[in-house]
């Protein structure tokens, strides 16, 4: 069964969020080692739903699913080549270096939801008119835009808990 069928959910990268998280917790529960006779085999089964859950929840490693579910994964750890990209990849590392405070991220992250929002389009068309090498460089690219987005979440902790220890400090 695949991660999709797993989830009673469609083979598709547009995914209702809310009702994966609802089929998780629900399978969570179904196969929770607690409850379970074989608490070894329940412990596998719960460690598979979780692993198909992440996989599913975020939508550059969906894209890398859905490819790997037609046998067209292969290369996907390769460096991008696109010249433009890069470039533009820089400008948005050197903005998270210099932002500053949680607006200044806020405003990142919108840039980046667009430019996901942008390449999930392209990998839909892409991967519906089977154009694997296109689909597989935008995998890639979802790849560093979620990196970016972890990296974005990681700097408004930062900024958050600087915030908070300097109110300790009055």
């Amino acid at each position: 069964m695949n991660y999709f069928q797993q989830f009673d959910l469609p083979e598709q990268l547009e995914l209702n969020l809310t009702t994966l998280k609802a089929n998780f917790l629900k399978l969570q529960q179904q196969y929770h080692p607690d409850q379970a006779k074989d608490k070894n085999l329940a412990l596998i089964q719960s460690s598979e739903i979780n692993q198909a859950y992440k996989t599913l929840f975020y939508v550059d490693s969906r894209a890398g699913y859905l490819l790997k579910l037609q046998q067209q994964d292969q290369n996907l750890d390769q460096s991008i080549h696109d010249l433009d990209f890069l470039q533009s990849a820089l400008e948005l590392r050197e903005m998270l270096d210099e932002a500053a405070s949680v607006e200044q991220l806020n405003q990142l992250k919108k840039e980046v939801g667009s430019h996901v929002d942008s390449l999930t389009n392209a990998f839909n068309t892409q991967f519906s008119q089977q154009q694997w090498l296109d689909a597989q460089d935008s995998v890639r690219k979802l790849q560093f835009f979620q990196k970016v987005l972890n990296d974005i979440d990681k700097a408004e902790e930062d900024i958050l808990d600087h915030q908070i220890n300097l109110d300790d400090d009055f």
